[in-house]
Order: C-alpha cells, then structure tokens, then sequence
C-alpha cells in the first residue's frame, strides 16, 4: 500500500487501470445530469452548478489516479468537497426551506461533523482506512436528509432518490475502506468500485435535485417551514 491504493505497485501513468477508466462513470453521470437539465428547461444554475462539479470530480479523480501527487490530490478532493457541502446547504434551502443564514449554519455543523470525524479515524483507525472515516459524515447526511424529508408529501421522489443514494453510499464506503485489507488476496482492489458506486450516488443527487425543481418545491411548500 506504499501508493495508498492496492491496485497501484509502482509510480507509472497507467499503474491504476482499473482505478483510472472507471472515472468515465462520473462522466457519464454529469453528461446525464445536464440532458436532463436541459430536458426540464435549463434554468436551475444551481443545479447546473452540481453538474459541473461532479463532471469536475471524474477529470479530477482520473489526474490522481494516473499521475498521483500533491496537486493533482487537490484535483481529486476539492470538487468532491465542494459538491458534498454545496449539495447539503442546497437541499437545506430547497427541500427543508431553511432560510440562507440557517441553512449557511446548518452546514457549517455538517463540516464541523465531517473534521470531528476525520480526526476520530486517524486516531483510530488502521492507515488503510483514514481516508475513509471524513466520507462517514456524507453518509449521515444523506440519511439524515432523507429522515427529514419524510414528513413532506411534495418531496416523496427527492426522498425517495436520497434514500436509495444513501443505500448506494453506504456500500461505496465499504468498497474504499477494505481495499487496502483485501489487497493480499485481491490484487486489483476494491476503489474501483467506489468510482461505479458513487457515480450512481451523484447521478442520484442530482435527479433528486430537479425533481424538486419539477414539482415546484420551494422554501414556503417544504417542511422546514
């Protein structure tokens, strides 16, 4: 694990095949994302944002996995960063109805919970599986998000979309956190699939985004108010 992914043995372009191609999947997700933006009119920026970002993560991830450094880490964190609390402050404002300096405070805790997290699992978690232990606070999030939603008539697609993305995390999590474990027995790792999975949670997020746009959720209709 010298490289920090089981399926990279040494410092070459292509020494993570499995790991690099599969970024095509967040590709894919985004090019989905805008058709159906475009599809519903195109006039959600923020959405249109979301979609961006989350093309952004599969350029940004390939970088990493094909040419690791201290840059192209960035490439790889920073729009993930960006997406997950822009994605939380947004559907605070747009499924709960909270008002901006709520919604800024509720994410400000998100973030807090995401640090606390991410210190607890260096601390003590074994090296393979830190990385993982700050991603744990995405997937309170989503089930927290969900649970609040519930309540809501108007918001039983968006919910239903954040619950399946929650299930679908939730298995992704486990994919990055044992690839290192099982890196004796299985050479090409596990992170891979957490490329596929979370593909599949982004495109999930983003449906779950202009379905709230489609049926005319806004902060007076959903259940923050």
């Amino acid at each position: 694990m010298q490289f920090g992914y089981c399926e990279r043995i040494d410092g070459s372009f292509w020494a993570e095949p499995l790991n690099a191609v599969t970024n095509v999947a967040f590709l894919v997700a985004a090019l989905a994302g805008f058709w159906l933006w475009r599809r519903q009119g195109g006039r959600d920026a923020v959405t249109l944002v979301l979609i961006g970002l989350v093309f952004a993560i599969g350029i940004g991830s390939f970088l990493f996995h094909t040419i690791p450094n201290r840059w192209t880490l960035l490439a790889d964190v920073v729009p993930i960063q960006f997406f997950a609390f822009g994605y939380f402050a947004f559907a605070l404002r747009r499924f709960l109805g909270l008002s901006g300096a709520m919604a800024a405070a509720g994410t400000l805790a998100f973030l807090a919970l995401a640090l606390g997290l991410s210190a607890v699992g260096r601390a003590i978690l074994p090296v393979g599986t830190v990385g993982s232990a700050g991603y744990a606070a995405f997937l309170l999030g989503l089930i927290g998000m969900a649970l609040a939603m519930l309540r809501a008539p108007a918001l039983r697609e968006p919910c239903r979309l954040l619950t399946l993305a929650a299930g679908l995390f939730a298995v992704s999590l486990t994919m990055r956190s044992i690839d290192g474990v099982l890196c004796g027995s299985l050479s090409l790792g596990t992170h891979w699939l957490w490329h596929l999975l979370n593909a599949s949670v982004l495109y999930l997020l983003l449906r779950a985004a202009m379905t709230g746009e489609s049926l005319g959720v806004t902060a007076s209709s959903s259940p923050g108010r």
